[in-house]
């Protein structure tokens, strides 16, 4: 029988630290708590977790070093960054240097739990990915390299299915601007090639261009694939 995630929420201040072992644990998650950088970085040297829910602004060590310190000893572990609401830059810079999404404060209870749940997802995804992804109406064939919007087949550029194809890769998590464009130009190249691009993957693939449900644009950072 598999054990329940293990979710390490690395926060200072313990009312958010209380809240999320309140509502995480109703999740059937095993929540451990930190509440500074070195202290976060000595428990994961020592124990596993599933996940790391991690607020930016620590003391002694902010949330940014976190990550990369985790990162660059090659910890894989998923990372879902707290960020305060407006700190667009700290946000690009955390996924920049490897974490999985972030959620902004104040923050609803739900969307986190759902954000845990799609890094999970991907977490799985990535040790055994399959040769089929489905997200509601999409279905794209990663060995026979088709693409079809309910049962009807979607003629893309070459591109075009790069571009989805890194999406659905890391489905459920927040890409950068900087991290798609040198996935797929090489980074020679600006985000507004990059906007055409997704609008005409959208007008491809979406019911209603004008609202994605598939494609989301996370504002000034960047795109997510939602799993449906």
């Amino acid at each position: 029988m598999t054990p329940d995630p293990r979710i390490l929420v690395v926060d200072d201040e313990p009312p958010i630290r209380r809240l999320l072992k309140t509502a995480l644990t109703a999740q059937s998650w095993r929540v451990e708590e930190t509440a500074d950088g070195p202290e976060a970085l000595e428990f994961l040297r020592h124990n596993k977790v599933d996940l790391v829910v991690l607020d930016l602004g620590l003391p002694g060590l902010d949330g940014l070093d976190v990550i990369r310190r985790l990162r660059e000893t090659g910890n894989v572990t998923p990372i879902i960054v707290l960020s305060s609401r407006g700190d667009e830059k700290g946000k690009v810079a955390a996924l920049d240097l490897g974490a999985d999404d972030y959620v902004t404060k104040p923050f609803g209870v739900e969307e986190l739990a759902a954000r845990i749940r799609a890094a999970l997802r991907h977490r799985l995804q990535q040790e055994g990915e399959k040769p089929v992804f489905q997200s509601g109406p999409l279905t794209m064939d990663l060995v026979r390299r088709t693409v079809s919007v309910s049962g009807e087949p979607v003629k893309l550029t070459p591109r075009e299915y790069d571009l989805l194809r890194l999406l659905v890769a890391h489905a459920g998590k927040v890409l950068t601007h900087t991290f798609i464009l040198r996935e797929i130009w090489g980074g020679e190249s600006d985000v507004q090639y990059l906007r055409i691009y997704i609008r005409t993957l959208r007008q491809k693939l979406e019911a209603d261009p004008q609202r994605p449900a598939l494609i989301l644009t996370e504002q000034g950072v960047g795109y997510r694939l939602v799993e449906l």
